[in-house]
């Protein structure tokens, strides 16, 4: 009990607290805790005039296993969307020596408050994102593992999705061994925790289900794709990517590319069925509001003139910013 209490302690650091490390003597001011898991803790920190994230484990194995996982992944051609790995050490404490490693601070906001907070576009918009990621760590034999909204945030100029922890990512053919129940389709009877693309695409379809059920749902006796099914068919928001979730679900899917362009595909649709349905509302109310030309007796058709332009501008802009954030 003493034992694990000190080791508690040799984690547990303070606000305004400077950590030295031991063999490379970089120094980093803790300012805050980020969050906590079953490894250990990442705090925000700042050296040098800089923000990182030090993650703090309770084992030094620990450690050594999550920086050889990042360092290898972030060889992967093409894939950006994972923090840099930028320093490893120990640091000695009044109750022992502890091991860290530092990562690249990524600032953005949490991904759920963010698309909950847009149309479901954007849901479709980050997850097409975040497929294409997948499908170059899946090409170079990873496996993201512990993939849900709290590793993913969003940040700004431009809007981009990126992962915050590495922990979870598992060479392909391995055991799964950090998961979140609601994403695991061993939780669901839907399949075993083997680190396939499957298991990533189960999870990211489950993604989307969380984004109109925030609070997340419960398994209940009923079959496990049945009722997943069931509570997407109530949710009006995901409609437009029915589809894709049961097919992540049920696993039919080759691999991540091929999920990426039917989410797509979902989007596509999405702006072609909007675009009338709000042209048709529009153009009722011009309709009834509308000045009347006394000497030809028919409404002024130049604010609705304007109006299209707008729309059909507006939905190339939303094409050209798809096409760059995940073409």
């Amino acid at each position: 009990m003493k034992d694990s209490l000190s080791k508690k302690q040799a984690y547990n650091f303070t606000p305004g607290q400077v950590i030295t490390g031991k063999w490379h003597g970089n120094k980093y001011r803790i300012i805050r805790i980020l969050g906590e898991g079953a490894i250990g803790r990442v705090y925000l920190a700042q050296t040098g005039g800089r923000l990182v994230a030090v993650k703090v484990a309770r084992q030094a194995m620990s450690v050594s296993s999550e920086v050889n996982v990042l360092r290898r992944v972030s060889k992967v051609q093409g894939l950006s969307l994972g923090p840099s790995f930028l320093d490893m050490d120990d640091v000695v404490t009044s109750h022992g020596t502890t091991s860290f490693y530092v990562m690249e601070f990524i600032q953005g906001q949490p991904f759920m408050p963010f698309v909950i907070n847009k149309g479901s576009e954007w849901l479709g918009l980050f997850t097409a994102q975040l497929l294409g990621d997948l499908h170059k760590m899946h090409a170079g034999g990873w496996i993201f593992g512990d993939l849900k909204p709290e590793n993913l945030l969003i940040t700004k100029q431009p809007y981009q999705l990126r992962w915050i922890d590495p922990g979870g990512i598992t060479k392909a053919g391995r055991s799964i061994k950090e998961y979140t129940e609601y994403f695991d389709r061993g939780y669901w009877g839907e399949g075993d925790r083997k680190a396939e693309p499957s298991y990533d695409l189960f999870a990211v379809a489950m993604l989307m289900v969380n984004r109109a059920y925030p609070s997340r749902f419960r398994k209940t006796s009923q079959k496990g794709t049945d009722y997943i099914l069931e509570k997407v068919t109530g949710a009006p928001l995901l409609h437009p990517y029915f589809t894709v979730i049961k097919k992540g679900i049920e696993q039919k899917y080759e691999d991540a590319g091929q999920m990426k362009e039917d989410v797509l595909m979902a989007l596509r649709n999405q702006k072609r069925a909007a675009v009338p349905s709000r042209l048709k509302r529009k153009a009722v109310l011009k309709k009834r509001n509308a000045p009347v030309n006394k000497t030809a007796g028919t409404p002024v058709t130049r604010e609705r003139k304007g109006y299209l332009e707008t729309v059909f501008f507006a939905s190339f802009l939303l094409t050209i910013y798809i096409l760059y954030l995940v073409g």
